[in-house]
């Protein structure tokens, strides 16, 4: 049985969130319908919608269910970008700048560059350091009257950076920009609390903290305004389209779950990362931690090395025969051999970042997982840094 160290990716299902999934697909009507069986569909989706807003803060009415984490994405960097580029200033100042760190999520990317490509949005890209983490300084400087919205991770899904959320937003706030977290990476993790952020929307999903995959939400601030990406409806706020009972209940109870006590849990999960970093370090000397090495810098259960002369694929391959699940960075990249992006913005040349490995733990990951990793590392190290020499010896024909 593989030992499973990519919780970022997605993060099992436990029983009980798989028994209430199970139950609540068993329950016929729809939450539109006003007759009995509708309004019972309706009771059990709001109490799920109360159970994630109070899991990250928020008021219930600001919670939007969406398809998953990348509609949520979309949904508020587009809904924000339409609201703000529509209704200029008084100084008629066209509003179509958005700026965004380099080192982000592809969700993030890809949203953006539709939008620059279909639309017109101008695409500033700020500057993070070596750490992975936001530059303020350029970001204050970047900040004006022309400037759609900010939008940036809470963490990085890759490194594992916390970024100041609140610092952005409380200088984004100074110009009266909105601005929109991906709090993915860090929900299930880090205390969240939606309105001390003061953000406009945060997007967050449920198959990281072991809720169903097809589900996710984004909350939307109820100063904020979001035009919508689908129209047929209006079942919620910000989004048509009949709503997933049955996934919003196993979303709500896995948020209930994943925050009931969460220092706690960020703690344990701390300790275990903390074990997995000083072994790879002293069974492969030359691994390099990337991101934020101290404590509170970092995600609870993220680990992220380079290691020279490797291939990232190559390794995660070799751990992958050894029993061993792992990843080189976001799982919707995954299977493209190319160098991370997030490095490359950090200033690592493409060489050095190839030979990436991300390991994240879980809340039923064990000491002797971590271990056995550990254990296994120096061989798949070698084998890849050997591989990685035969690929690069020159070879000639007859």
């Amino acid at each position: 049985m593989a030992i499973y160290l990519d919780h970022a990716a997605t993060s099992p299902m436990p029983p009980e969130v798989i028994a209430a999934y199970a139950s609540a697909l068993a329950v016929v009507g729809n939450p539109a319908s006003i007759h009995t069986q509708g309004q019972n569909a309706k009771r059990m989706l709001e109490e799920a919608r109360e159970r994630v807003a109070a899991s990250v803060g928020a008021d219930s009415v600001e919670v939007t269910f969406t398809g998953g984490g990348t509609e949520a994405v979309n949904l508020g960097i587009k809904g924000l970008w339409w609201a703000r580029a529509s209704t200029g200033p008084a100084t008629d100042v066209a509003r179509r700048r958005i700026l965004v760190p380099r080192g982000e999520h592809h969700a993030t990317i890809d949203t953006i560059d539709w939008l620059e490509q279909h639309e017109g949005a101008v695409i500033e890209w700020i500057p993070i350091d070596g750490l992975g983490r936001i530059d303020l300084l350029a970001l204050e400087a970047a900040l004006g009257p022309d400037v759609a919205l900010v939008t940036l991770l809470g963490a990085n899904n890759e490194v594992g950076t916390v970024q100041p959320v609140a610092e952005v937003a409380a200088l984004a706030a100074v110009h009266d920009v909105p601005v929109h977290v991906d709090a993915i990476a860090g929900y299930g993790y880090l205390p969240i609390d939606f309105h001390a952020l003061g953000v406009a929307a945060m997007s967050i999903s449920a198959h990281k903290i072991g809720g169903p995959v097809g589900i996710g939400a984004l909350v939307i601030a109820r100063s904020a305004t979001i035009v919508p990406l689908f129209h047929g409806g209006n079942q919620q706020r910000a989004r048509s389209g009949t709503q997933d009972v049955a996934g919003a209940v196993a979303f709500g109870l896995a948020a209930s779950q994943a925050t009931a006590d969460l220092e706690a849990h960020a703690a344990s999960l701390r300790e275990l990362r903390d074990r997995l970093v000083a072994g790879i370090r002293d069974a492969v000397p030359t691994a390099i931690l990337r991101g934020d090495p101290t404590p509170e810098g970092r995600l609870p259960g993220n680990a992220h090395f380079t290691f020279p002369g490797c291939e990232g694929d190559s390794l995660l391959f070799l751990l992958d025969v050894a029993g061993f699940s792992v990843s080189t960075g976001s799982a919707c990249q995954a299977g493209v051999p190319e160098a991370s992006h997030v490095l490359i913005a950090m200033g690592l040349s493409e060489a050095d970042a190839r030979g990436a490995l991300r390991m994240t733990l879980g809340t039923h990951t064990t000491r002797a997982e971590v271990d056995a990793l550990v254990a296994a590392l120096p061989d798949a190290v070698a084998r890849a840094g050997r591989a990685g020499l035969a690929e690069r010896q020159p070879t000639f024909g007859r």
